[in-house]
Parts: C-alpha cells; sequence; structure tokens
C-alpha cells in the first residue's frame, strides 16, 4: 500500500479551497461573482470606491461592507488607486469555473450541515431523507426526462465534472493508461473521467455507461469539448442486468460510495464478468478521512458523505475473491485522502 503526495502541477488547482475556508468569506466572494465585482477588478487594474459603485449594484453601505469582506478574506487587497485583486486570489482565478462549482456545492450543504448534522449522525437514512443536497443528486430523476430533472441534472453533474477535470489528473498520473484501447466507465457521469484519459492515451476508445438523462446532458456538455470525438455514451441502469463488453479497463470514479456493500460487490463482480482477460479494473474513490484530516467550509459537502466513505479493503478484498492478480492500493492526498485500487483480470481456471 502506498500513499502519496502529488506535485504542485497536479494538485495547483486545490488553491481555489484558500477562498473557501470559512462561510463568510465564501459568502462574500460567492456575492462578488454575482453582483460583478471580479468581473470589474479582473482587468488587473486597482478601482476606487466611487469607480466600483458605478459598475456593482449596491447600497453604499453594502457595498463597504462586502469590500471589507473581501479584504478581510484575502480576495482583495486596499492599494492607493483603491482597491486590487490579491496575487494569490489571481492565481487561485485561473481556476474560476472550479472555484464558482465549489462554492456552489458548499453552499448547498452548508444548510443540511447546519440543520441536520444531528440526524447525519444519529440516523444516515433519516437525514438522506432530508436533505436538500440528497435531494438533488437523486439518481431516480435521471431515468426519465421532465424538465425539472433536466435542470438539477445539470446543476449537481456541472459540480461533479469540474471536480473530476482537476481530480483525474492525479488518478492518471499513478497509472498510466498507454496500453489501453477500450475504456468502459461505469456510472460516468458527464464524461469527464473519460474524456481526461482519452487526452491523455491518444489509441483510447472509451464508452461511458450511466443513467439515461445524465447520458443525455453528458453528450450535449461533451459536443462543446475538443477530443471527445473518442467517447460515446450506452444508457442502463448498472443495478439492472450485465454491463457491456469487450473492454480492457472498466472503472469506477467516485461511483461506488454511493452504494450499499452488497451493492458495491455486485458492480464489482460485473465489472469482472465484462472485463477482458488480462484487462484491468480501476476504482478511483475518495476515502474516510480521521481525526487528523483538517476541514474547512470547502469540505462540507463531502463530510455530509462521510458514512459512505469507504477504506478500500472492501475493494481489495473483493478483487482479490475474484481471482484478480497484481491488486495494489494507493493513497493520494489531495483536498482529501482518495485511494486508487486496481487489478488485473486472469485467465479462467
Amino acid at each position: 500500500m502506498e500513499h502519496s503526495d502529488l506535485a504542485g502541477t497536479v494538485t495547483d488547482y486545490l488553491r481555489v479551497d484558500d477562498f473557501i475556508s470559512d462561510m463568510v468569506t465564501a459568502r462574500a466572494l460567492t456575492t462578488a461573482f454575482e453582483l460583478r465585482l471580479i468581473d470589474a477588478l479582473a482587468a488587473g487594474r486597482p478601482a476606487t470606491y466611487e469607480a466600483l459603485k458605478q459598475v456593482v449594484p449596491s447600497t453604499e453601505q453594502g457595498l463597504k461592507l462586502l469590500l471589507n469582506l473581501l479584504v478581510n478574506g484575502g480576495v482583495l487587497e486596499a492599494c492607493a488607486g483603491g482597491y486590487a485583486l490579491t496575487i494569490k486570489f489571481n492565481a487561485a482565478l485561473r481556476y474560476r469555473d472550479l472555484l464558482l462549482a465549489k462554492l456552489d456545492f458548499a453552499h448547498i450543504a452548508a444548510h443540511d450541515f447546519i440543520d441536520s448534522f444531528s440526524h447525519l449522525t444519529a440516523d444516515p437514512l433519516q437525514f438522506m431523507q432530508r436533505s436538500g443536497m440528497f435531494r438533488l443528486f437523486n439518481y431516480a430523476n435521471a431515468l426519465e426526462y421532465t424538465p425539472e430533472h433536466r435542470r438539477q441534472a445539470e446543476r449537481w453533474m456541472r459540480i461533479t465534472t469540474l471536480l473530476t477535470r482537476h481530480e483525474s489528473a492525479a488518478c492518471f498520473s499513478r497509472h498510466g493508461l498507454g496500453k489501453y484501447r477500450r475504456m468502459l466507465d461505469v456510472g460516468g457521469n458527464s464524461g469527464e473521467f473519460a474524456l481526461q484519459a482519452c487526452r491523455v492515451a491518444p489509441e483510447l476508445q472509451a464508452t461511458v455507461y450511466d443513467l439515461p438523462l445524465v447520458c443525455d446532458v453528458g453528450a450535449d456538455y461533451l459536443k462543446t469539448q475538443p477530443g471527445s470525438d473518442r467517447i460515446v455514451f450506452r444508457k442502463g441502469n448498472a443495478r439492472d442486468g450485465e454491463f457491456p463488453g469487450g473492454f480492457d479497463l472498466i472503472t469506477f470514479k467516485s461511483m461506488l460510495h454511493d452504494w450499499p456493500e452488497a451493492e458495491a460487490r455486485r458492480f464489482i463482480e460485473k465489472a469482472c464478468s465484462a472485463l477482458e482477460v488480462g484487462g484491468t479494473l480501476l476504482i478511483f474513490e475518495r476515502g474516510p478521512f480521521d481525526a487528523g484530516t483538517k476541514l474547512s467550509y470547502a469540505n462540507i459537502p463531502i463530510l455530509l458523505f462521510a458514512h459512505t466513505l469507504r477504506a478500500p479493503s472492501l475493494y481489495q478484498e473483493c478483487l482479490e475473491a475474484l481471482g484478480f492478480q497484481s491488486v495494489e492500493v494507493q493513497w493520494i492526498n489531495l483536498d482529501m485522502p482518495f485511494i486508487l485500487v486496481t487489478g488485473i483480470k486472469p485467465e479462467p481456471f
């Protein structure tokens, strides 16, 4: 079992968390984006209070309060010309889409954490029934199209897509893809994990297997992304029937934790049946965090999943019981601990 701290180029995106570390700064920053204050300063030139008052729709006291909160949070600095973005925030702004998605995710989760953490602690099932976040991430709504289901799917898939875009580099830097030709990503969401895989492996063809509405939203998203011509979607339900076959790489990225242990085992068994002999099964998941893990406002969404995050032993045991060879577990430190579990399907006995 290997623990890994990755090079800065892979984890540079984590600098956005510096501005989601506390609720006050995070909420003030969201307002600054909503009122286009950040846009007014993004050109790099300082702006006076009077100039900002002309472009930011707020009261005089409201604008002063917002500016003070942003200065206190390290987003802005006061200078001779008025206000400017700090060097540190400008560096984080390179990941603007991710920053906005993580702010949205944290604000959604914060309501549940404040209102229902006691339920999460005492009765996780009751918590999930009360939770606004779990209503948004309701996979049952992705089985059938309605305008509201589509709107909800687009919102949560935007968050998961942006997280996956940056997390995937850590996975592929630890497990090379050059030998693979056909990949099946089970529960592959928008296709972002497959897209990043195809970008690092030019010979790879990928299939994303997910619920119907997820595939529809994902297909529309991939149309806007360069390099997506080697990815196709296959609609289905991982709980029903068998997985499509003919793949030398089958992946689960942030998918198995959503399911009880019995279901997770069954998915792995089905993946084993679909995988070609000599092929690799790859699991990339957030792992559990312990008392030594420092948490911030940015981590609240993951905190709500704490009771579903597993140690890698379950996945390792499943693969070994199925006869997989070269089973390997790696721990990767990102914003929280991640686990990368891989194994190779053997020749039949």
